[in-house]
């Protein structure tokens, strides 16, 4: 089997090579093609006024100067274009992606690309507080056997997986919850401030956000302990909201037609 990883916290990112580890006690057939800089909050955006070059570090492991989404559609359109991978897994991020989160997140933006080019593909995160050091080794311990049975499961077109890990050590996670992506109140900011030849700037500072999620959620799962498992759909479509409007415009025109 044959794996891609690729990241948004950067090539030297200790997520990353969590990542590996856990990427090579499936195959040894493992490939990286992660950014050069930190590209976290770079969502699903692609590099299209700039070049993109790409750096040897090691023997199947490259650094691009590009987005998460540039480095998956460097891979499988050009470094492996002779031999796709079976698995793209992005990660493990330094911070979790859970509710709106994933619109923001490079990491789920990897996983969003490998789906969109018909590879199986899975977002990893890591939840940390403030403060506190990141617990690589939880990640490193639960992942393997998740990742096992996922792949014993048919892939649907354009889903991806996204996964989620608590801030806790590895023998304190409590199991695992399959969820639905939650919703929470958030409070941007955005801080005003001058530099030294007196001129304004602004920096978008820390998003913060309220509520722990209802339950069978994402921010339940995570807040109570477990490792998160949510499917998400590429298909934007809300099913409710067209059938709505499909009866709006069809009355529409049918009044016109009278």
């Amino acid at each position: 089997m044959r794996i891609l990883l690729s990241n948004d916290d950067g090539i030297n990112a200790p997520g990353l090579k969590a990542l590996e580890t856990i990427a090579r006690q499936l195959t040894d057939d493992v490939w990286i093609v992660a950014p050069e800089l930190d590209q976290s909050g770079s969502a699903h955006s692609l590099t299209l006024r700039d070049p993109l070059r790409v750096r040897d570090i090691s023997e199947k492991k490259y650094a691009l100067s590009g987005t998460p989404t540039d480095c998956v559609l460097f891979a499988i359109n050009h470094l492996l274009k002779d031999k796709a991978p079976d698995l793209i897994l992005s990660g493990v991020n330094h911070g979790a992606n859970l509710a709106e989160d994933i619109t923001y997140s490079g990491t789920v933006a990897a996983a969003m690309e490998g789906s969109l080019l018909h590879i199986p593909s899975i977002a990893i995160s890591l939840c940390t507080n403030k403060g506190h050091p990141a617990k690589w080794a939880t990640a490193e311990k639960h992942i393997p056997e998740i990742l096992s049975n996922l792949l014993k499961a048919k892939f649907d077109s354009y889903t991806l997986i996204n996964i989620n890990v608590p801030d806790v050590i590895a023998t304190s996670v409590k199991g695992i919850r399959v969820t639905r992506q939650g919703q929470r109140v958030y409070h941007d900011e955005l801080h005003e401030c001058t530099d030294p030849r007196g001129k304004k700037y602004y920096w978008v500072g820390i998003v913060n956000h309220d509520g722990s999620g209802e339950a069978g959620t994402d921010l339940d799962a995570v807040a109570n302990g477990f490792i998160s498992i949510t499917p998400l759909s590429l298909d934007f479509t809300h099913e409710k909201s067209l059938t709505k409007l499909n009866e709006i415009f069809s009355k529409e025109h049918n009044n016109e037609a009278a």
